[in-house]
């Protein structure tokens, strides 16, 4: 408690010298929480019910596909992926629940897509339940019954079907309307087949090949996209409350390296007065834990907004459903308190480890001069990280899959910067070779100052790295899976038209029509293995997937083609015999009649229309029309299958990792500008004038961003070359120039202002107080 009470009456009198390391840890700790709750929400997260909240218990098909794998030693262990099409019940099941002993009633529903709406038959309205309002519930195919939040009146036409009644209810976060029985099992298309069954009063028990839903669990099984979205969450706040870490760690660790270079006279001198090394250490890891649980606990409430802030942002992209509330829970605060605590005070220990080992008239030798020296830890730990991340980035030019790339290739930038920042002192002294003689006075003193102060330079040059290659990868790597995506489908699509959600009958009777492909987009999965997929009616006048083994001709039922990828993922070749799992759950065993090059356009997984129809929850799907010269209305150009699935959900919450490493560049500039009062009134009593002192500056700071511009472009595009070469075939990203000069203009100018304002206030005082003073 000694120590604490020293370190805290330190922290008193060096407020400015420990501003830079708190605003750091601050916003390490408010990323971490607020990945961490995405995390939470996504192993815990619960759905309540709202079409089936009037049902005791809903009897439904199972929505998951299960597999069980061998553990070894006799063991075994079921493991479930959650499907993407909603798995459908047989008619047959309704009767035998009202046959079940207890049972009082049985209400069936179906449940389709309706242009924005979903539809159901206005036999299931008691499941919620729905009443009329005004007018009456539909009787004839052409009658339909809509909500109370529709704006509509009996009377009036919805998508050609007659209004008929209006409802007293509406659902938080759905538009419904009924039809008759009829009409909507038509309209399903689904004969013989009903999405769920709520059952009058509760049974405990359901029948055999059926699932028994009760409580929060009816509300998983009325939005399937909950489920999928939880998944999504898990594997995102894991990934990203890890790469914050790792960066935070960074940060930090950088922002303590140059706090305690700025103390380095003043804990030398504690060595100069007898204090042994052990005490130097427990002092500066005192001071830590102090600025960690300072910083940690405001972080850690910012993170709880900026969990809030970040689910309602995923919300309003669709990517998580908003009745998935988020999850909000001590856990998360208190494990990013701990995390940042933990940082700080690893990251002072790191930073003084040298000062407090060397003798004490040494420390003050290093105080007055900076020498540049190489630490050997340095010059043992930057080859190995160099020989690591070389490692990695092998491994990720043979990863060919999304879900395992993205993580793999943070992972390798963030490697491949801790390397460099390692070896910073040495990429300091290349700074040193940036010609600056053209500048005049303010050159001259600009290049000495590089040359005389390289610890101090690696220390900014670490943030600014970071900054321009977590930004480039994170971008980049976008653009060059969505580029490789764009070019396969431009160059695989032959038609002249696409036509979503048209009518295929209608457009065949077209004169100047030649060929017309419908396709439907899907998942399937291979084992517990989850492929895009697409279904079509193949024909070579409006789709080329590029063939390079096997034949599509006579495509059709019982047959499947399949992506190079997939195909040697799954260690299958034209011939051979495919077992999958259609997106509904339906097992399939189709042959492979094909492989194909161009799956990031098409997706990996060819299948048959006739097979997949009854098996989408949407099977309204698209056409590709072949017809030279005919002007057909609604088309649209045709989207690639692949690249990011969610490329603007990805955007936010990597960016925010982006804009953690901007503040802290302008923290760390700003720390390094401050402490440099002293210097800068030297110079001014020398007879240097104030805006040669700024140009001076000026000039330092360009040189640093040259020099991480150069070092994180050479970090992303090595990381990027990986990527591309494992996911696209092509070792050559994708990097739109415009795209490129933004983010280095920005970094300049984040970089410059960082400099000029600190530098400004410093140059107020007079240079004989700043001098006294310091």
């Amino acid at each position: 408690m000694e120590v604490i009470g020293f370190a805290w009456k330190t922290l008193r009198d060096r407020k400015g010298a420990f501003a830079g390391a708190f605003v750091a840890l601050l916003c390490a700790a408010a990323l971490v929480c607020a990945c961490l709750m995405l995390l939470e929400t996504g192993l815990r997260g619960s759905v309540s019910p709202e079409r089936y909240a009037g049902a005791p218990v809903i009897v439904a098909a199972d929505q998951f596909v299960r597999e069980t794998v061998d553990k070894g030693d006799g063991e075994t262990k079921t493991k479930a992926k959650p499907l993407a099409e909603r798995a459908w019940l047989p008619e047959s099941v309704v009767g035998t629940l009202r046959r079940t002993p207890g049972v009082s009633k049985v209400v069936a529903e179906v449940t389709f897509p309706f242009g924005p709406y979903t539809g159901h038959g206005w036999e299931s309205a008691a499941l919620t339940p729905f009443t009329i309002a005004r007018g009456r519930e539909p009787r004839a195919g052409g009658e339909i019954v809509v909500d109370a939040r529709a704006g509509l009146e009996v009377g009036a036409r919805l998508r050609g079907y007659r209004v008929v009644g209006v409802t007293a209810q509406a659902l938080p976060s759905q538009d419904t309307v009924f039809f008759s029985t009829a009409q909507a099992r038509r309209l399903a298309g689904h004969p013989g087949m009903v999405s769920a069954a709520g059952v009058f009063p509760a049974v405990a028990r359901a029948p055999q090949g059926t699932v028994l839903y009760a409580g929060e669990e009816r509300g998983r099984l009325e939005f399937l996209d909950a489920e999928q979205a939880r998944v999504k969450l898990i594997s995102m706040g894991g990934a990203l409350a890890g790469t914050s870490l790792i960066v935070a760690i960074l940060v930090v660790v950088g922002t303590f390296a140059l706090s305690i270079q700025q103390r380095q006279r003043e804990l030398a001198l504690l060595r100069a007065v007898a204090a042994t090394p052990r005490q130097v250490r427990r002092l500066v890891g005192g001071q830590a834990l102090v600025v960690g649980l300072l910083a940690g606990v405001p972080g850690a409430a910012a993170g709880v907004g900026l969990g809030l802030w970040l689910h309602s942002i995923f919300v309003s992209l669709g990517a998580t459903p908003a009745n998935l509330s988020l999850v909000v829970s001590p856990f998360p605060p208190l494990a990013a308190l701990l995390a940042t605590v933990a940082a700080a005070w690893a990251a002072a220990r790191v930073s003084a480890r040298r000062l407090a080992r060397i003798r004490p008239v040494e420390a003050l030798g290093e105080a007055a001069l900076d020498g540049g020296r190489l630490p050997r830890w340095r010059l043992v730990a930057g080859p190995v990280l160099v020989a690591g991340a070389v490692a990695l980035t092998l491994v990720l030019s043979g990863l060919d899959t999304e879900a395992a790339a993205t993580p793999v290739t943070m992972l390798t930038a963030l490697l491949w910067t801790v390397a460099v920042s390692v070896l910073g002192p040495l990429l300091a002294r290349a700074v040193r070779l940036v010609p600056l003689p053209w500048a005049g006075g303010s050159g001259f003193l600009a290049a000495r100052n590089l040359r005389a102060t390289p610890r101090a330079l690696a220390a900014v040059l670490s943030p600014l790295t970071l900054m321009v290659a977590m930004t480039c990868t994170i971008l980049f790597a976008q653009t060059t899976m969505g580029a490789a995506a764009q070019e396969q489908a431009a160059a695989g699509t032959r038609a002249d038209h696409v036509l979503p959600g048209a009518s295929a009958e209608e457009i065949q009777r077209i004169p100047g029509v030649q060929a017309v492909t419908r396709v439907l987009r899907t998942s399937v999965r291979f084992g517990l293995d989850k492929y895009q997929a697409q279904a079509v009616t193949y024909d070579p006048r409006t789709m080329d997937l590029g063939i390079v083994s096997g034949t599509m001709d006579g495509f059709g039922p019982g047959s499947v083609a399949l992506s190079g990828t997939a195909a040697a993922h799954l260690s299958l070749s034209p011939g051979d015999q495919a077992r999958l799992t259609l997106g509904d759950g339906t097992p399939a065993t189709l042959k492979v009649a094909a492989v194909y090059s161009r799956g990031l356009g098409f997706g990996d997984v060819t299948l048959p229309y006739e097979l997949v129809r009854g098996h989408v929850d949407d099977p309204a799907g698209t056409l590709l029309v072949s017809a030279p010269g005919v002007t057909l209305p609604g088309a649209a150009p045709e989207a690639a299958t692949t690249g990011s699935a969610d490329p603007q959900v990805t955007f936010v919450a990597l960016g925010l990792i982006i804009a953690f490493t901007a503040i802290a560049v302008v923290n760390t500039l700003a720390m390094a500008t401050s402490g440099r009062a002293r210097e800068l009134a030297v110079l001014r009593l020398a007879g240097t004038t104030r805006r040669q002192v700024l140009r001076m500056l000026r000039l330092e700071t360009l040189c640093a961003v040259l020099a991480s511009a150069v070092t994180g472009t050479v970090v992303a595009v090595v990381t990027l070359a990986a990527f591309g070469a494992g996911m696209t075939g092509s070792a050559v990203p994708y990097v739109p120039p415009v795209a490129y000069a933004l983010v280095i203009a920005a970094a300049t100018a984040l970089a410059l202002l960082a400099t000029a304002l600190p530098a400004r206030l410093a140059l107020r005082t007079r240079p004989a107080e700043a001098v006294s003073s310091t």
